[in-house]
């Protein structure tokens, strides 16, 4: 299993925001440089989380982006979904995947009958559970 680019570099952006709670908005200019990020694919990201209500954008000469809300009520699927939608995608998880995202494994076409459904979806189902239960502020407090 792999986070694609988008939900590392999105996260690594919630931490550097959460990390400036509640002060108030950061550039992402300063985001970027912080956490080591390319700022154009950084705002491509931004809008993402901006559109899905985990941050807001503050116009002028003191703007920037901040959490939406605290640190503690934002978890790491919370990010993941408002990137990518899907919280984990797994090989042969579901057949709906295939030819959306460019890092599954489309190779089974028994989706209904496999006998490794169900632990894929048990798998699923921990990962999610994981992802939904850390939020930013444990990232931060570590």
């Amino acid at each position: 299993m792999r986070f694609s680019s988008k939900e590392l570099y999105g996260l690594r952006a919630m931490i550097e925001l959460a990390r400036h709670y509640p002060e108030g908005p950061v550039p992402l200019s300063n985001v970027a440089k912080a956490r080591d990020l390319p700022l154009p694919y950084l705002e491509q990201i931004a809008s993402s989380l901006r559109k899905a209500g985990l941050i807001e954008s503050i116009r002028g000469a003191r703007g920037g982006y901040k959490l939406s809300r605290a640190p503690g009520k934002i978890s790491i699927g919370d990010v993941f979904r408002a990137l990518e939608g899907r919280l984990v995608t797994l090989p042969c998880h579901l057949q709906e995947n295939c030819g959306i995202f460019e890092d599954a494994e489309c190779y089974c076409t028994k989706e209904v009958a496999c006998a490794a459904r169900d632990v894929w979806e048990q798998v699923h189902s921990l990962m999610s559970g994981v992802l939904d239960k850390i939020t930013l502020a444990d990232l931060i407090a570590q």
